[in-house]
């Protein structure tokens, strides 16, 4: 092998260490099945990454949110205790399904109203586009075009 390809094998080596290296090895029984307790960390939400869910973050944070939560299954809590806790604690944004409520309707809305603001905005587009005219040329600018593109439709009716 070329030192080139033992680089690149050491390098995918290392980087397969490190990523396995901060994952916690928790240990599953009858109070905390691992199914249970893997589809709970998939509804929530990692608060450093904001767009993965515990289970996939590898954040710090993370490893202490997925730690807590194994630490309450393990007390007998169940799930919907366990989010009530989470989110008492950090607000709805833990969830990744969070309630409708007064709080949270802006959170819910703004997609549609974002929306609805771009189709009105197209709209607004589009009729202004209809309300232009095309620009028409004046004489003094057909002389001008025919000049540059060399006109040449007078050789055609007098040969010489």
């Amino acid at each position: 092998m070329t030192p080139r390809y033992l680089l690149l094998a050491a390098l995918l080596v290392a980087c397969t260490v490190a990523k396995g290296a901060g994952l916690e090895a928790f240990q599953f029984n009858d109070n905390v099945p691992e199914q249970r307790f893997k589809e709970l960390l998939a509804e929530l939400r990692c608060l450093v990454c904001q767009n993965q869910s515990l289970a996939d973050s590898d954040a710090e944070l993370a490893h202490d949110l997925r730690q807590e939560v194994y630490e309450l299954m393990d007390e007998g809590r169940t799930n919907a205790d366990i989010r009530q806790y989470l989110v008492a604690r950090y607000g709805d944004f833990v969830l990744y399904d969070p309630p409708i409520k007064p709080s949270t309707y802006l959170l819910w809305a703004a997609p549609f109203v974002l929306l609805l603001l771009g189709f009105i905005a197209l709209l607004h587009t589009l009729r202004q586009r209809q309300r232009q005219k095309e620009p028409e040329f004046s004489a003094a600018d057909e002389q001008r075009l025919k000049q540059l593109l060399g006109d040449t439709s007078h050789d055609h009716e007098n040969p010489t």
